[in-house]
């Protein structure tokens, strides 16, 4: 059996704004670094075969941050796993964009589709390099809302979950087919009080 954990990476000076950032390489604020030391100490008795990220840097950063905590594991990074592309709704608020696109059509924007085909390739991937083991998957909120809603038929992810920063989701295969254990996991956070979602 294939697990993988998901974390989302840590706060950026965009999510503090409500920006969407889709591939723009936004670097982890103060907080976000924090929020990533945190998330490595809650991990850190897991044990992990290896680490999956995406190439962009917020991403990367959360999963070295983690990586110093879970034992300095082969870090491998997968472009299947970038942020969706916002096309040119990205840098502005979802109130921005719905007010410059208020028909829904956004140049650039990526399909679900689109994401859909990449991210399930990519997983296909990662259950063949590892058939019985657990890895961790640093990656970005469109993209786990995209996982969450293909692999929930809809019922969770895209448009109806908001995920926090550096937040703990576990999906399992056993085969073809991939299950969720369990999503949006914040309890790591709780020192903080309030935590951005965006």
């Amino acid at each position: 059996m294939t697990k993988i954990c998901l974390v989302r990476h840590g706060e950026t000076n965009w999510n503090a704004l409500g920006k969407l950032q889709g591939r723009e390489d936004i670097p982890l604020n103060e907080r976000g670094k924090e929020q990533a030391k945190i998330v490595g100490q809650y991990l850190k008795d897991t044990k992990f075969a290896a680490i999956y990220t995406s190439p962009l840097l917020r991403a990367k950063e959360t999963a070295q941050t983690i990586n110093l905590f879970i034992g300095n594991l082969p870090l491998i990074e997968n472009s299947d796993f970038v942020e969706k592309d916002y096309g040119e709704a990205s840098g502005m608020t979802t109130d921005q964009r719905d007010r410059r696109f208020p028909d829904g059509h956004i140049p650039g924007l990526e399909s679900f589709e689109h994401i859909k085909a990449r991210v399930m390739d990519g997983l296909a991937k990662i259950r063949k390099q590892h058939p019985d083991d657990q890895v961790l998957l640093v990656a970005h909120g469109g993209l786990i809302n995209v996982i969450l809603s293909v692999l929930s038929n809809g019922k969770i992810g895209t448009g109806k979950t908001k995920l926090f920063n550096t937040c703990i989701n576990h999906i399992v295969s056993n085969g073809e087919s991939w299950t969720i254990l369990d999503y949006n996991q914040i309890d790591h956070l709780s020192k903080f009080g309030k935590v951005t979602s965006i």
